[in-house]
C-alpha cells in the first residue's frame, strides 16, 4: 500500500533522530581519536564485487542480496554490508601506493532480504571500521579497541569479548577435511542449509543456530586444533595485545561470522540484553580480500556494527540519550508591523548561531506562546505596537517565567549572550 512503509523497512521519525545523530556523532569522534577517516562508497555495486568478496556459499549471496539489471543490462546489487565496497574503493583509487596503513570508518545504510525481527531489518544501518596494509595483529587489536571504547562510551554493559581464529587457506584445509569426516555419519539429519554448507563451507555448520544442527556438532574438530605455526603465533600475539589494552575476552571456537572473506581473527561483541541474536558487533581479519577484488596481496581487518541493535541494546541498559535541545529564541508577535520586524530579528538571530522561529499558522498572541512551549523555546521575544513605538522589545524566559525589557539597539546582543 501506498501508505505504508515496505516490510523491513522503518521511517526515522523527528522524535527518534536525535538518538541518531548522538551516537554517529560520538562515532566520528572516537574514530576521530584513533586516526581514522570517513570514506562513503556508492549505495550499490556491481552485483560481482559480492559474489567475489562475500562469497558464492554465504546466505546472504544466495538469498539475502536485493539485486537487479539497470537500463544498460548491468548486474547492480544495493550493498548488504560495508567491508567489500571500501575494498573495491581501495584498491580502484590505488590507495595501496600511498603510506600504509589506511584506517578508514563509514556510516552507511545497507539491504538484504531477510526475516525481520528485533533489531533486523532489510534495510538497516551499520558503522564500521577497516585498517588495510598492516599484517601485524596490533591492528587487529586496535580495532576490537575501538569497538570496546565506543560500546562502553555507549553505555553499554554487561556485553563479553569473543575472539577466535579461523585460520588460513593453508590450514583450513586440514580442518575441513577433519570436520566433513566428523559430519558424514550424521549428514542425513543436518538442516537443509547445513546440508549445502557441507561441501562448500563445512566450518559454517559449527555457526548454525539450528539446536538439533548445534547438537550435531558437540565434540566436532575445531579450527584452533589446525592451526599452521603462522596462525596459531598470530593468535597468541592478539590475545597478548588485547592483555595491554586492558580488554577482557573469552575465546570461542565456534565463532567463524558468516563471510567467506574472514582469514585468522574472527570475533564478536556479544550480549544477552537483547535476547538470544546478542551480537551487536562483529569482524575479523581479510588478508585475501583486496588480491580477491583485483588489488596487489594486503592484509586488513575490521568490523561492523548495526546502529538499530546498538540502539536497542544501549536501551535495554538503561542508558539514556539527552534529547535535542528546543528552539534557543521563539519571537512572538501583533500585527504586521511586528511581524516585519520580527522577521528581521529572526534573520540576524539565525546569523549568529542562534535557533529561532516565529510562527507561521497565523496563531493569536496565547496560542503563539503555548506554541512556544511546545517547541521548548528558552525565551520568548514579544513584539507589538507597544514595543514598537518605546523602540524595546520584551523578553520572555520559559522556564521562569522572569521578563525583561531591553531596547530595540540592543535585542540581538542580550540573546546571543
Amino acid at each position: 500500500m501506498l501508505t505504508n512503509a515496505p516490510k523491513g523497512t522503518k521511517d526515522m521519525l523527528p522524535e527518534h533522530a536525535y538518538k541518531w545523530q548522538y551516537i554517529e556523532k560520538a562515532f566520528a569522534e572516537i574514530c576521530r581519536k584513533y586516526g581514522f577517516e570517513e570514506i562513503r562508497t556508492p549505495m550499490f555495486e556491481h552485483t560481482e564485487l559480492f559474489q567475489r568478496g562475500v562469497g558464492d556459499t554465504t546466505d546472504i549471496v544466495q538469498k539475502e542480496m536485493y539485486s537487479f539489471q539497470d537500463y544498460g543490462k548491468r548486474n547492480i546489487t544495493l550493498k548488504p554490508e560495508g567491508t567489500s565496497p571500501v575494498v573495491r574503493a581501495y584498491v580502484e583509487h590505488k590507495m595501496f601506493a600511498g603510506v600504509q596503513p589506511n584506517k578508514f570508518y563509514y556510516n552507511i545504510p545497507c539491504f538484504r532480504y531477510e526475516k525481520p525481527q528485533s533489531g533486523r531489518l532489510r534495510q538497516f544501518h551499520q558503522f564500521g571500521v577497516e585498517t588495510f596494509g598492516s599484517a601485524d595483529m596490533m591492528a587487529d587489536a586496535e580495532v576490537i579497541a575501538i569497538g570496546y571504547d565506543f560500546l562502553k562510551e555507549m553505555g553499554i554493559t554487561n556485553i563479553e569479548l569473543r575472539i577466535n581464529s579461523v585460520g588460513c587457506p593453508q590450514c583450513r584445509k586440514k580442518h575441513r577435511e577433519a570436520l566433513r569426516a566428523f559430519l558424514e555419519p550424521k549428514y542425513d539429519q543436518l538442516c537443509d542449509t547445513c546440508k549445502e554448507r557441507y561441501n562448500t563451507n563445512p566450518m559454517r555448520i559449527l555457526d548454525c543456530k539450528s539446536p538439533i544442527d548445534q547438537e550435531l556438532v558437540k565434540g566436532a574438530p575445531m579450527m584452533l586444533d589446525y592451526l599452521c605455526d603462522d596462525c596459531s603465533q598470530a593468535f597468541d600475539d592478539l590475545k597478548k595485545n588485547l592483555d595491554s589494552f586492558d580488554i577482557e575476552y573469552k575465546v570461542d571456537s565456534k565463532i567463524v561470522r558468516g563471510l567467506d572473506y574472514y582469514t585468522k581473527t574472527a570475533f564478536e561483541f556479544v550480549t544477552e540484553k537483547i535476547g538470544a541474536q546478542g551480537t551487536v558487533c562483529g569482524g575479523g581479519r581479510y588478508d585475501g580480500l583486496v588480491e580477491e577484488v583485483g588489488g596487489p596481496s594486503t592484509p586488513g581487518v575490521g568490523w561492523g556494527m548495526g546502529k538499530e541493535r546498538l540502539l536497542l541494546t544501549m536501551e535495554a541498559c538503561g542508558f539514556q540519550i539527552p534529547e535535542s535541545a528546543g528552539a534557543d529564541v521563539f519571537i512572538a508577535v501583533m500585527g504586521d508591523e511586528a511581524k516585519a520586524a520580527g522577521l528581521k530579528l529572526m534573520k540576524e538571530l539565525r546569523q549568529k548561531g542562534v535557533s529561532c522561529q516565529m510562527d507561521v499558522m497565523g496563531r493569536n498572541i496565547k496560542n503563539q506562546f503555548k506554541f512556544a512551549n511546545r517547541i521548548q523555546a528558552g525565551r520568548t521575544v514579544v513584539i507589538g505596537q507597544d514595543e514598537l513605538e518605546n523602540n524595546s522589545f520584551t523578553i520572555k524566559d520559559m522556564e521562569t517565567s522572569e521578563q525583561i525589557t531591553v531596547p530595540m539597539e540592543n535585542i540581538v546582543e542580550a540573546l546571543t549572550k
